[in-house]
């Protein structure tokens, strides 16, 4: 199977290589258009400032390459907030994958949100065998806000999107390379996904 990892300068990479290869497998790292068309599976990273992140993915024309991708695409983070229409960080249009925003905790909460917390109504084969109320590492100060193609939520002060899914297109708000056995069993459910013929 062929992995791909979108390259555009933001992302913690070196993790998410490690963890896929915990699991078995070898993932390449590209910016490269045709690698990334030509992959089984593909993962879309990003830590970072989200206007910036954009500038990175139109320099290189990935701005246009990932919505049309027709195999699994997991966004992890910041690449998931990027996959929605809109986010409120740097006032940046995203690449409209799902019909959803992206906005910042108000101030009732300590921002940015770091460490544990509980994803539930698990609602996608993404989560086979991962239980309710599982707790996942995640690092942000924006989330999306629920929708129709919410999978999966999380409560930080307001109830929010911590997975989405939209045909081929996954999202995930938390880390998984870092989110212990429950991480890995979701990374490893991705991987094996099939898309229905």
């Amino acid at each position: 199977m062929k992995i791909a990892i979108i390259d555009y300068g933001a992302g913690n990479i070196q993790s998410i290589k490690f963890a896929i290869k915990r699991l078995g497998y070898d993932a390449v790292l590209t910016d490269d258009a045709a690698e990334i068309k030509a992959a089984d599976k593909v993962i879309f990273p990003g830590v970072g400032e989200a206007s910036s992140a954009m500038k990175m993915l139109k320099s290189t024309g990935l701005d246009t390459v990932i919505p049309k991708l027709t195999q699994p695409v997991l966004g992890i983070c910041l690449g998931m907030q990027l996959m929605c229409e809109y986010c409120e960080e740097g006032d940046t249009t995203g690449l409209s994958i799902f019909d959803a925003k992206v906005v910042r905790f108000d101030n009732s909460v300590k921002v940015p949100q770091i460490g544990w917390n509980q994803i539930y109504d698990l609602q996608s084969d993404l989560f086979e065998g991962v239980n309710e109320k599982e707790y996942v590492y995640l690092v942000h100060s924006f989330y999306v806000k629920e929708c129709e193609e919410t999978i999966c939520s999380t409560e930080y002060g307001v109830e929010y999107t911590s997975a989405i899914k939209k045909n081929n297109f996954y999202g995930v708000q938390f880390h998984p390379e870092k989110s212990s056995k429950a991480g890995e069993k979701i990374l490893e459910n991705f991987l094996k996904l099939e898309l229905p013929s």
